[in-house]
């Protein structure tokens, strides 16, 4: 049994030091705000996780927003750091499979920080919403350099080009986050196995076939 699972039947937390306590709250807050969204989200559920009292949440973090935004904080700073670790090299194909690796890292055991980030639940206004773009911008702007970075390396240059191959690489991060969360069993290893075994297949053995055809002597 995990300590959480023994704190949430009630063993408490009494004598713990206050810094340990915290990330014991914001481990509860960040997966039933990430299962759930901000609004369905319940403090009395991540203090029953938690293994504490509710005035406590509120002793460490003022309100349910902020406890919300600590974790918010949290789980987008680690992804913007994960990606910000994969964008060194040359800019080709290479540098998408790195970015997916640091991501399947990222959020391994996480996978709600995912959620957090992209809460669909937030209104599209106030702190909140403010908070969470800083971090969605911030992602989105290292993807779209990586695609211009990519793109220029094979002189492509129309703007409309790289704005397609833009929303087409986050649809594809998006999606694969999205598949993992169906198959949660899956580690960070075999998650970043499995995108590599999909990326070649898609594009360089499917490049490698269209060079092959191109240089096909013609019959007749």
């Amino acid at each position: 049994m995990s300590k959480q699972e023994k704190n949430a039947r009630g063993v408490g937390t009494k004598g713990m030091p206050r810094k340990d306590r915290e990330l014991l709250i914001l481990d509860a807050a960040a997966e039933e705000f990430g299962t759930k969204g901000y609004v369905r989200g319940s403090t009395a559920v991540v203090a029953a996780r938690a293994g504490i009292s509710k005035p406590m949440i509120y002793e460490y973090f003022g309100s349910k927003d902020g406890l919300y935004l600590a974790c918010l904080d949290r789980a987008g700073s680690r992804l913007v750091a994960a990606v910000e670790s994969a964008q060194d090299g040359s800019p080709d194909l290479a540098r998408a499979a790195r970015t997916m690796e640091a991501i399947f890292r990222a959020l391994e055991s996480r996978l709600h920080d995912w959620e957090l980030v992209y809460d669909t639940t937030v209104a599209a206004s106030g702190d909140l919403h403010a908070a969470a773009s800083v971090y969605r911008r911030e992602l989105n702007r290292m993807g779209a350099v990586g695609v211009a970075d990519v793109l220029s390396a094979s002189q492509a240059t129309d703007p409309l080009d790289a704005d397609l191959v833009t929303h087409l690489w986050y649809g594809t991060v998006s999606s694969a986050v999205g598949w993992w969360r169906h198959h949660p069993q899956q580690t960070a290893d075999e998650m970043t196995a499995r995108f590599h075994r999909v990326f070649a297949a898609l594009f360089v053995r499917g490049r490698s076939n269209r060079l092959e055809a191109d240089v096909q002597p013609r019959q007749g």
